[in-house]
């Protein structure tokens, strides 16, 4: 009996052997491949990268011409703040303002009084386009309103106001 274990034995050893000789064999065709693919991964990139440089050195600068202002042949550095100085802005004074609901606000009528946030003698604002440019006070010339500006606004400030 214990020539026929003995057998059994070996058979399934060889089976076995055999079996682990397949799957090496089968791991190193399949690390072959991978480095097969890695290698034309890297060549593809290499080729990409040639191709961009050769696009690189291919590129050309478009011939312009220098820029000038029409007219007097001043260039554009030359040119002031002029040509901006006729552009019409709308200017306004704000007074105070005050919110309210609809319902409230269909109720109003002729002698209706709606209170501003403003106190009485605070200095108004001057918008110019709807930004804050300045305070001022309302002042009668010739018989018509005017303001007087108290305090301008810096343009630092303005920016500030922005952000």
């Amino acid at each position: 009996m214990n020539d026929t274990t003995d057998t059994e034995d070996s058979g399934a050893g060889d089976d076995w052997a055999a079996a682990m000789a397949e799957q090496t064999s089968v791991e190193g065709e399949a690390s072959s491949e991978a480095a097969s693919a890695e290698a034309d991964w890297g060549d593809a990139l290499a080729e990409q990268a040639s191709a961009e440089e050769d696009t690189v050195d291919k590129v050309e600068q478009a011939p312009m011409e220098n820029l000038q202002a029409e007219g007097n042949g001043e260039t554009l550095e030359d040119v002031s703040l002029d040509v901006i100085l006729d552009i019409p802005v709308n200017i306004s004074l704000q007074i105070g303002s005050a919110k309210i609901s609809i319902r409230n606000l269909l109720k109003l009528n002729q002698g209706s009084v709606v209170e501003l946030e403003r106190l009485a003698g605070e200095p108004l604002d001057v918008k110019v386009n709807g930004t804050l440019i300045a305070h001022g006070e309302v002042v009668v010339v010739n018989e018509k309103y005017g303001i007087r500006l108290t305090d301008v606004i810096s343009a630092q400030e303005r920016i500030k106001k922005l952000k």
